[in-house]
């Protein structure tokens, strides 16, 4: 241990601790804005309540036709843990989303426009992938997923087995 009267082995003074009280100002009041948001934001909370629905904007009818492009596109999961895949229902909601973009072309803001091209964007992207999979799928066990009239897969998966891997878990309603 070291004596606390002893002189550094240098000629230079001890190192000193200058407390700079700007900062704890800026702390405070940081600490202060943080308080005011979360507070609003719990008066928010209580005040629309779990039983109130969302506005109805046009960004809350993107999000319901994305959600269900989504979901049809393997987000969900049968009772056996198995992946759902409802191709010809993810595309009827992109489709619809193509429909309201086409029709709403010039009457949106830049914001609202550029939102719903890129919902459809990234919803094109996720369709083509797993219709890229489900084909996969399809050459891996002819037979196990028929093609609709419309040339999408719509017959249901057999039952995969406790050894499956996770490609054979497709199920198509």
């Amino acid at each position: 241990m070291t004596d606390p009267q002893q002189t550094p082995p240098s000629d230079a003074p001890a190192p000193s601790l200058h407390i700079d009280s700007d900062w704890k100002a800026q702390a405070e009041a940081e600490r202060a804005r943080l308080a005011e948001k979360e507070a609003a934001l719990q008066a928010r909370a209580a005040e629309a309540g779990s039983d109130k629905l969302p506005p109805a904007e046009f960004r809350s009818l993107i999000g319901l036709l994305a959600s269900q492009a989504v979901m049809g596109l393997g987000t969900m999961a049968d009772e056996k843990g198995r992946v759902v895949v409802d191709l010809e229902g993810s595309k009827f909601a992109i489709d619809l989303l193509q429909v309201l973009a086409d029709k709403t072309k010039g009457n949106l803001t830049p914001e609202e426009a550029g939102e719903l091209d890129e919902v459809l964007r990234e919803l094109k992207m996720r369709m083509a992938a797993i219709v890229r999979m489900v084909a996969e799928q399809m050459s891996r066990a002819p037979g196990s997923v028929a093609m609709s009239p419309g040339g999408m897969p719509s017959a249901a998966a057999p039952s995969p087995g406790p050894s499956s891997s996770a490609a054979s878990k497709l199920i198509i309603p």
